[in-house]
């Protein structure tokens, strides 16, 4: 469930402008999930702590993901797109509008495991605008966001090296040619690692913290819905 926080704007938010043009791209239930936590003192914390709640619902159900809690979730992490600037604006986008999907399934569907059900029964899966691809490109943007934050960590290198290894990872085996070629000119725009924590309303110690926490907490999400697929035998190479 979301909690009902501030909604005014924060030195976080790019500007009331970019904060509405952002509105616009999504659908008034994403956007109101975001404007409901975007109150509080940090985007990280926010997010952090709303896929350890996920991940708490995730154990009292059994083990299943319920979809609605999901949407709300993944809803967030599109401030974290934001946060890096015109660099990932190809992946907020793609993203946001994947999110806004799995919303308004979720006043069909209960689980996640439910949409698979439906797509594989309509043979489906794979097909342009279908739930369970929405959900496949969800799943990528989420491991992206994991990615970079491990290695954001790991070295004390610049963001650069930090996203251009991360997309490399996780989103460029996916991607044509013209795509991973323009990715790898927006990356030069970049904010440097002081910017983007100064963006996240961070300190170093406390970025670190936050971002170990959502690798923690989005960890079992992200291998959840890859079991989904693989447990149907169907392979993660699209």
């Amino acid at each position: 469930m979301v909690m009902g926080f501030r909604t005014k704007l924060l030195p976080w938010s790019s500007s009331a402008a970019g904060a509405g043009a952002q509105a616009d791209a999504m659908c008034d239930a994403a956007a109101a999930v975001v404007a409901a936590r975007q109150g509080m003192e940090t985007p990280l914390t926010a997010v952090a702590e709303a896929f350890e709640e996920l991940a708490r619902g995730m154990e009292a159900d059994g083990g299943e993901i319920r979809l609605a809690p999901f949407g709300d979730t993944c809803a967030l992490v599109s401030v974290l797109f934001n946060s890096l600037g015109i660099a990932f604006k190809f992946a907020e986008s793609e993203y946001v509008t994947k999110v806004n999907d799995l919303i308004g399934a979720s006043k069909e569907y209960a689980t996640l495991n439910d949409i698979l059900d439906k797509d594989v029964e309509h043979d489906c899966v794979k097909k342009q605008g279908s739930h369970s691809r929405n959900l496949r490109r969800v799943r990528l943007g989420l491991g992206l966001i994991k990615a970079l934050f491990e290695q954001f960590l790991a070295t004390e290198g610049s963001l650069y090296d930090a996203a251009t290894t991360a997309y490399g990872q996780v989103c460029a085996p996916f991607h044509s040619w013209a795509i991973r070629k323009a990715v790898g000119a927006g990356m030069y725009t970049l904010p440097t690692r002081e910017q983007l924590i100064l963006r996240l309303n961070e300190t170093d110690s406390s970025v670190q913290k936050e971002m170990r926490r959502y690798i923690d907490a989005s960890s079992p999400i992200i291998e959840y819905i890859d079991s989904l697929f693989l447990s149907r035998n169907i392979v993660l190479d699209w």
